[in-house]
């Protein structure tokens, strides 16, 4: 029997949680979809991610509304993705931050995205109707943008740690209270997707430098928060084992002059025992076998689109 098409099969609704990690600072934790979070500012709110329409948006906003009535002054979306961005319009922000590069990557591949993920994760995209057009930047940097909370609540320092998940991921950092909102360069408790990733260099100095942060509390793109120091060491380290357990594995079959096919088969082996009851992990593993077959070849990463997906799933799973 074929292996059902990336998340199509997975219709159940998840728990959604929502955690206060310090004195006005929140995340939603979603049972493996993507998390999101929120950081209190004198009189407005800096949210992290968009989840991926704006009636998904204001569903979180709604939890966050127990807490607070802050306006949203700053969105920050951590990379491209459609499940990450495509909500921007439900927090009504005044200014939504990006990442140079991820800039870039909207207007190169952006459309692209928004169908292929539309179609991996259908159950992500309730209320897509709503969704005015692609998401776009009003404010971007190159490595480094710090924001004031005011009062004595510290600053949120957003980040450029190194290309990784994709080549323009940022993370959100707040030093005082050494809060760490990772996005998708930290998975911790799920699979790792990796179909534009840069592999190498995110498993040796992006880590590193996510790492060099020590953040006490760390949010990843998805799965629990590490509530400890140790914990987010912890996850670190295990986004670093699986992408370098894929990269290893697929390296070998593709030096014996195998196949695709054979290193999908070879990746899947070799991850299974840890990370195979973890969430999207049968949803990442092909498109992360081809990119790291790819990377391997010296190519960047290519457009994924809907015809594209579904030829690299029936040669890999077929």
């Amino acid at each position: 029997m074929s292996k059902p098409f990336a998340s199509t099969a997975d219709t159940a609704e998840k728990t959604e949680t929502l955690e206060v990690l310090a004195d006005g600072v929140y995340a939603l934790t979603t049972g493996g979809d993507p998390n999101v979070g929120a950081i209190e500012g004198e009189d407005f709110l800096v949210c992290f991610e968009a989840r991926a329409t704006p009636l998904m948006a204001r569903r979180w906003l709604d939890r966050l509304r127990e807490h607070t009535d802050k306006p949203v002054r700053y969105l920050v979306l951590s990379h491209y993705h459609a499940v990450r961005v495509l909500g921007a319009a439900g927090f009504d922000a005044e200014i939504v931050v990006t990442n140079a590069e991820t800039k870039r990557l909207i207007g190169e591949r952006g459309a692209e995205d928004w169908a292929v993920e539309f179609g991996r994760m259908p159950r992500l995209f309730e209320g897509h109707e709503e969704i005015p057009g692609l998401t776009w930047p009003t404010l971007t940097f190159a490595d480094q943008m710090s924001i004031e909370l005011g009062g004595d609540r510290g600053t949120v320092e957003l980040g450029f740690a190194g290309r990784g998940h994709t080549s323009g991921d940022i993370y959100a950092w707040l030093p005082k209270q050494r809060v760490l909102y990772a996005g998708d360069l930290v998975e911790n408790g799920s699979a790792v997707y990796t179909g534009d990733a840069y592999h190498q260099e995110w498993s040796t100095t992006t880590l590193d430098a996510v790492k060099a942060l020590r953040p006490e509390i760390l949010v990843g793109g998805r799965g629990d928060i590490a509530h400890t120091a140790a914990e987010s060491a912890q996850a670190v380290e295990s986004t670093r084992d699986f992408l370098t357990t894929l990269l290893r594995a697929v390296g070998e079959v593709r030096d014996k002059g195998g196949s695709r096919r054979d290193a999908y088969r070879a990746a899947r082996e070799a991850l299974l025992p840890v990370y195979g009851g973890m969430p999207v992990f049968e949803h990442a593993l092909v498109f992360d076998t081809q990119r790291a077959w790819e990377e391997l070849a010296g190519e960047p990463p290519a457009i994924w689109t809907t015809d594209r997906d579904h030829l690299v799933w029936d040669e890999l799973t077929g």
